[in-house]
């Protein structure tokens, strides 16, 4: 009869302690958790305040993006917010007349939204990113624009 009592007891310890513990991991940073933030912004990178579409419920789509050497993306425009992080390779974005920029492996960004833009890769390896289109239901995470 001992054992039984005494597995309830520190059962009801430890979900006291995990419970407290829980409580004040969330009032403060954790300063033990191993990561480094690869950004915390509220803009994209031409400044654009992010806004999320209110077309439905949330939807979040992540997805590896390769592009061979020498190959380019269709002009086009995002519907939804994009965090994108350079896995391999160097990808240059033409912004039009906000200019171009050129990412390189293990840099990250939050992708132009209203701005039409293309991708290039002008160097001799793939290029590898991965995407993160932090959406809705409903909304177009790329809208192709004509030239």
């Amino acid at each position: 009869m001992l054992q039984p009592r005494l597995a309830l007891v520190l059962a009801l310890i430890a979900v006291h302690t995990l419970t407290g513990r829980a409580n004040a991991e969330d009032a403060t940073p954790a300063r033990d958790y191993p990561a480094a933030p690869l950004m915390s912004t509220g803009t994209t990178i031409l400044g654009e305040t992010i806004r999320y579409p209110r077309t439905g419920p949330a939807h979040v789509t992540a997805a590896i993006v390769t592009l061979a050497p020498g190959g380019r993306t269709i002009m086009h425009k995002h519907g939804v917010p994009l965090f994108a992080y350079i896995l391999d390779g160097e990808l240059t974005v033409d912004y039009g007349s906000h200019g171009t920029r050129t990412y390189r492996q293990g840099q990250s960004f939050m992708e132009a939204m209203a701005v039409a833009h293309f991708g290039v890769n002008n160097s001799p390896q793939p290029v590898r990113l991965l995407a993160v289109y932090m959406g809705a239901k409903h909304a177009k995470d790329v809208v192709p624009v004509k030239k």
